[in-house]
């Protein structure tokens, strides 16, 4: 037995909705690849509307504290 598995071809077909517009998802399956010429610009109006004013940091467990109570409730002897 090898450990290679190899990938699995695509049944879609690659098109750009500028340039095909009256492509019919119903008829076939699509997926979508902007072209150079119609790609969405990827930054709008919007971006600078919305600002963080708080520090954001992470920790390696999410909720870590209140689950860690929950635990010593639970699990007393």
């Amino acid at each position: 037995m090898t450990d290679y598995l190899p990938d699995t071809p695509s049944v879609a077909r690659a098109y750009c909705p500028g340039c095909e517009p009256d492509a019919d998802p119903s008829r076939e399956i699509l997926d979508v690849r902007w072209c150079e010429s119609h790609c969405p610009a990827r930054d709008g109006a919007d971006d600078a509307a919305v600002s963080a004013a708080a520090y954001l940091s992470g920790s390696a467990e999410a909720g870590g504290d209140d689950n860690r109570r929950w635990c010593e409730v639970l699990h007393r002897r």
